[in-house]
């Protein structure tokens, strides 16, 4: 079934720490909150994306770590490169041809997955039912023209 593999309720208090640490990103003159999104699962943070200086990734991170609810924070933060062949556009090919193949994989639901892409590296985040459709997943991910890397932080319920 495509439905959220989360109870109710953690789904409410994930959402609201995310949005706790995205209100804080948004208020720290350090760190650009469109180059950092925030995802979190049962509690567990996992931090995407780009930065400028190595402080900018420390703070986001401590920044995590202090907000109410997280139980441990991941990054997969990526330090901007001048000059770098794979930008917004090759990320958006990548992102939307890996979503398409998810879609039509009939074994694997999609819907569990948020795919992020960074200077043309694929990371899958959320919670699916087996451990097939993470490897499923990650085998489609890999096959997308311009990719990478691939990083998977998806989990199951088996």
């Amino acid at each position: 079934m495509a439905a959220d593999e989360r109870e109710a309720g953690t789904i409410v208090s994930d959402a609201k720490i995310t949005a706790m640490i995205q209100k804080k990103f948004v208020e720290d003159r350090d760190i650009k909150v469109l180059d950092i999104s925030v995802y979190c699962y049962k509690g567990n943070v996992y931090l995407v994306g780009e930065y400028d200086q190595a402080q900018q990734k420390e703070r986001a991170v401590k920044i995590a770590e202090a907000t109410e609810g997280v139980k441990s924070v991941k990054t997969h933060l990526l330090p901007k490169k001048k000059d770098d062949t794979c930008g917004a556009v090759e990320n958006l090919a990548i992102r939307t041809k890996l979503e398409a193949k998810l879609v039509a994989d009939m074994d694997v639901w999609s819907t569990n997955i948020d795919v992020k892409v960074v200077q043309c590296h694929v990371v899958l985040l959320g919670i699916v039912e087996s451990k097939e459709e993470i490897t499923r997943a990650v085998a489609h991910a890999r096959s997308v023209a311009g990719v990478r890397d691939v990083t998977s932080y998806l989990t199951s319920t088996e």
